[in-house]
């Protein structure tokens, strides 16, 4: 079993307040197509805009960086006040980015005050909701940040730094890839398969994942996303990961096929979450040469990827 880990959160206070217009300037080069996009805050006499942008549609949309250790509304009416007064016209989206906690108070405070000086759509966004959107969107740039590797110093730098966020290594999308497999649909014997009715939903997700980057728990919740395989540069490796959600694709059918033929039949209680089930032997060795099928391919391209029921396989040849 592989040990737990704990996820720290990022302490952005450490952050200067020109450090963190940097990671927020980088960021938003990732967050959606932009028409233009200007950093004013490192240029001071920013009007109240520390960045502006223009999507491709037309809306305006300005970001306000406040790392402060405690948001006030004196801090954020003033920058509103300056914003509206200033040389560009009142945005029609204005979003707050803080490095710390922002009270349900506070926030509906700020967006109302927004609103009522003619901003159409207001967001204040807490240090840990910038730390989940970087997580989600843009990992390699938070790692390199958090890290300690520099950031560049100029906007035109930085616009390429951002872009190349999403840009990265395909061993290390293989290894984030490798998590997907960690789960008892892809570890256990089929025979000794304990959640039957979980078990093609755990294949569906691996497929999306695979296929869009989105992961979920069982339960459908979205907990995080990866690059997905369209994200790899190596010809080599996008066609071994076409073949394994191939292979997955008809491990799903199979497993429908075998549930239709009774090889795989319910204890007859009638519940749909039911765990119990009986599986008949040929079921089992066919399920599990698909799966270890999976596993050899992905293997393939991702040596340091081992798994427990490839481990098991050939330990029986072994034998």
């Amino acid at each position: 079993m592989r040990p737990e880990t704990l996820v720290r959160s990022i302490h952005f206070e450490d952050f200067s307040g020109r450090d963190f217009e940097r990671l927020c300037f980088a960021y938003v080069q990732c967050d959606g197509e932009w028409r233009t996009i200007e950093w004013y805050g490192q240029l001071g006499g920013d009007s109240g805009r520390d960045i502006w942008g223009v999507r491709p549609s037309g809306e305006t949309v300005c970001f306000q960086c406040a790392n402060h250790q405690q948001l006030t509304f004196k801090k954020a009416q003033a920058d509103i006040q300056k914003l509206i007064s200033g040389s560009n016209s009142v945005p029609n989206r204005f979003i707050l980015i803080t490095g710390h906690r922002v009270s349900a108070a506070m926030r509906d405070r700020v967006k109302k005050h927004a609103i009522s000086k003619g901003i159409a759509s207001s967001e204040v966004w807490s240090g840990e909701e910038l730390e989940e959107r970087l997580r989600r969107d843009a990992p390699v740039l938070l790692k390199r940040f958090v890290e300690g590797e520099s950031f560049p110093e100029s906007p035109d730098a930085l616009r390429a730094f951002g872009a190349a966020g999403d840009k990265i290594e395909d061993g290390e999308i293989l290894s984030l890839m490798a998590e997907c497999f960690d789960r008892p649909a892809f570890d256990t014997p089929f025979r000794d398969e304990s959640n039957i009715p979980d078990f093609k939903k755990a294949i569906t997700d691996t497929i999306e994942a695979l296929n869009t980057g989105i992961r979920r728990l069982r339960d459908g919740t979205e907990i995080g996303h990866i690059p997905s395989r369209h994200k790899l540069s190596k010809k080599r490796n996008k066609e071994a990961l076409a073949k394994v959600v191939q292979k997955l694709s008809e491990l799903r059918a199979t497993f429908d096929r075998l549930v239709r033929e009774r090889e795989v039949t319910p204890c007859g209680c009638g519940k749909d979450d039911c765990p119990v089930f009986t599986i008949k032997p040929n079921a089992a060795r066919e399920m599990d040469r698909l799966r270890r099928d999976i596993l050899s391919g992905f293997a393939r391209v991702c040596p340091s990827f081992y798994p427990r029921l490839l481990r098991l396989s050939e330990r029986r040849r072994g034998g």
